[in-house]
């Protein structure tokens, strides 16, 4: 009788422990389908981004702001070693700090988008007037803000106060410049991080047009 009990014991215990195995197995095949599922969400997701609508004013507001950023950074390193105002050397390091990652930024999305990161000899921006706005002293080809070779020998070639009044004029300018550039893009453009990114480049340097404002004023 103690046998017969005993073997029924262990019987029942080897089908709970089949019974537990199976259902084990059939918990790890359906994690594994949620798990691919998230996958191929996350790839969809991803494809999407990448294949996010684009047209020709996010194009060219890309090639174009590219290199207006980089005269902006050219300008911005040549202030730790002429400029004589702290506070002026401090914007002009927030400036290349801002804009820096910008351009890696925007050059990514050309190459993602099939373009060419370099731009093209005719770039007038779509929307954009070729006649300098707000007391621009510098106009490059269409491109608002841009400075010219000249002037930006003649910046490299000042130092102290004389370099601050010409720095605060020149990024005035400059900043405008982009900022109707961002305008343009947030009009017309369709990519949602160029919009986005215009609609950050339009608020923070107009921000930043109040303060070198501030400081040329008390130049």
């Amino acid at each position: 009788m103690r046998q017969t009990i005993l073997r029924r014991a262990v019987l029942a215990g080897v089908a709970l422990s089949a019974l537990l195995a199976t259902a084990a197995c059939g918990g790890a095949d359906d994690t594994g389908g949620m798990t691919h599922g998230t996958g191929s969400s996350s790839a969809a997701g991803a494809s999407a981004s990448a294949d996010a609508t684009v047209n020709a004013a996010d194009v060219m507001f890309a090639q174009m702001m590219i290199p207006h950023h980089q005269q902006a950074v050219t300008m911005a390193d040549l202030a730790p070693t002429r400029a004589s105002d702290s506070e002026l050397k401090d914007l002009a390091a927030k400036i290349k700090a801002a804009q820096d990652p910008e351009i890696t930024t925007m050059k990514g999305w050309l190459t993602a988008w099939g373009k060419p990161t370099d731009l093209p000899s005719d770039h007038s921006m779509p929307g954009m007037s070729a006649t300098p706005g707000h007391g621009m002293p510098g106009m490059d080809a269409g491109m608002p803000g841009m400075m010219s070779e000249q002037q930006m020998r003649d910046l490299a070639a000042a130092k102290g106060p004389a370099f601050d009044r010409m720095f605060a004029e020149m990024m005035i300018a400059h900043h405008r410049g982009a900022i109707d550039m961002a305008r343009t893009e947030q009009a017309d453009g369709s990519n949602p991080a160029a919009k986005a990114l215009a609609a950050e480049i339009a608020s923070d340097q107009a921000a930043e047009v109040q303060t070198l404002q501030k400081i040329l004023d008390r130049l």
